[in-house]
């Protein structure tokens, strides 16, 4: 099926960004603008849900959505089980990607840098705030491997609830978290003209300096530059 040619138009965004004189130089800031902006459109339903990008040491990728249930300064936090398939691609490659795309504004963050384990304090205390009926899922999954059937999903879930009342669910032991450092993140925004706006901070390079035309100085060791759409 030939579906080339659907398309809809963008609202122009002139307001918020990417004009130097206006911007925001620290991209975790940025971020946060963003992301409350998002957070507070009733027509996004999940402002956190992100798309994670792993791969195997032999550069194999796989990607698969998420809840981004944190971030600031020391990175972006998820949580998931140590064995599952990107638990065991960030075991051998602990180099990923995150995509954040919200439709109803035109705007996608890209973020690339490396994953690390989360001291499992972090995910201890995340478990207990999580829902009963996440506890139990998370318990009764032994995440990515086969199983023969929906059913026998289920019946082992059921036979938790028995054993385990709401406040007692104990968190998998090789259940926990992971923060992504960033080492590049990119701000994209969709614009009528077709001509988006692409902005992209990262860390300099080995002897690259700043040259205030291709390259800017940003806040907190970043620099930023533009990039062609």
């Amino acid at each position: 099926m030939d579906i080339s040619g659907l398309r809809r138009p963008y609202k122009d965004r002139k307001d918020a960004f990417l004009e130097e004189n206006i911007l925001e130089k620290d991209p975790i800031k940025l971020f946060h603008e963003w992301f409350e902006e998002a957070k507070n459109n009733p027509s996004i339903i999940e402002p956190n849900a992100a798309c994670l990008a792993t791969a195997t040491k032999d550069g194999i990728p796989s990607a698969r959505f998420l809840l981004c249930k944190g971030y600031g300064v020391d990175g972006f936090y998820f949580y998931t089980h140590y064995t599952s398939r990107k638990g065991q691609e960030l075991e051998e490659n602990p180099n990923v990607a995150i995509a954040f795309y919200w439709d109803i504004l035109n705007r996608s963050v890209r973020i690339e840098g490396t994953a690390k384990k989360l001291p499992m304090s972090y995910a201890t205390d995340y478990f207990k705030s999580r829902p009963y009926r996440s506890q139990i899922g998370a318990l009764s999954s032994d995440q990515s491997k086969p199983i023969e059937s929906r059913t026998k999903l289920t019946e082992i879930a059921e036979k938790l609830s028995k054993k385990y009342k709401e406040g007692e669910v104990p968190k998998p032991e090789l259940w926990g978290g992971y923060a992504v450092t960033p080492r590049s993140i990119e701000f994209w925004q969709g614009q009528t003209d077709r001509i988006h706006d692409r902005l992209r901070f990262r860390f300099l390079e080995k002897d690259e300096v700043v040259d205030n035309v291709l390259t800017h100085e940003g806040e907190g060791g970043w620099i930023y530059e533009r990039l062609q759409p």
